[in-house]
């Protein structure tokens, strides 16, 4: 139920859920004042959360910057958590997303002998399967790309990020314990919470962030600060999802 209430609640809180409303307001509130405004709401809220700059730099403040692949020391395994596919159930195919990159930098992690094993955290983070496996999936989809089957773990319980660690940590502790140096792989953005909720369950990892939006240095094009971006409006529902999400699991304990 907590799963399916958190989807809701989020909803409503993405910057271009309240673009919407506004319009809808402007276009069938009958008041002239209510009208007017619902249409300086939406002028402002495109404004605002359409500005790649200003996205940029809130980012920035949030993520977890990154670590040359030459700095990170060798480990037992690396854990990567899921939300990385879709699946098209037409071609019987899982499809990559924005977040990726988290498989991309562990198979790299892996050839350079950084890590020993991959471990893949995850089944599906809808509240509806869509036919996604996701561990299971990926796992068979670098068996065929040739990485060795032993070298590939799975959890395929978890659905969010709490369960990522408390799954992880039975799989290992039960048929792994020896795999004692641990690698959490996962988006720059979302390592804040991840990194809490395995330290919440006493099963420390040191991380690896992927897929990065920003870097130490804010170097930004001209038109990112004066030209709107419909991309950026979008963009604001992964900064919020991380930011509701780390604010609700610390107030129910997750972290």
């Amino acid at each position: 139920m907590f799963f399916i209430l958190s989807k809701v609640f989020l909803m409503f809180l993405y910057p271009f859920t309240w673009f919407i409303l506004c319009l809808a307001g402007f276009l069938f509130f009958k008041k002239e004042k209510w009208k007017k405004r619902s249409k300086i709401g939406a002028i402002v809220i495109f404004l605002v959360f359409s500005n790649t700059a200003i996205y940029l730099e809130c980012i920035k403040r949030w993520e977890i910057h990154g670590t040359r692949i030459e700095n990170v020391k060798n480990y037992d395994v690396g854990i990567v958590l899921g939300g990385m596919f879709e699946y098209n159930a037409d071609l019987d195919v899982i499809c990559p997303n924005y977040h990726a990159d988290r498989i991309f930098q562990a198979i790299n992690l892996y050839k350079k002998g950084k890590i020993k094993k991959i471990l893949i955290s995850g089944d599906s983070g809808y509240v509806t399967g869509r036919g996604l496996k996701e561990a299971l999936q990926v796992r068979e989809l670098l068996i065929g790309w040739g990485i060795p089957a032993i070298d590939l773990l799975v959890e395929t319980k978890s659905k969010n990020t709490h369960e990522n660690a408390t799954e992880t940590k039975k799989v290992l502790q039960r048929s792994y314990p020896h795999l004692e140096k641990r690698l959490l792989i996962t988006s720059g953005m979302h390592i804040r919470r991840a990194r809490a909720c395995f330290l919440k369950e006493n099963f420390p990892c040191d991380t690896y962030s992927t897929d990065l939006l920003t870097g130490p240095t804010s170097n930004y094009f001209w038109d990112q600060y004066i030209i709107p971006d419909w991309s950026t409006l979008f963009g604001w529902n992964k900064m919020v999802k991380e930011w509701i999400g780390y604010a609700v699991y610390d107030m129910t304990g997750y972290i």
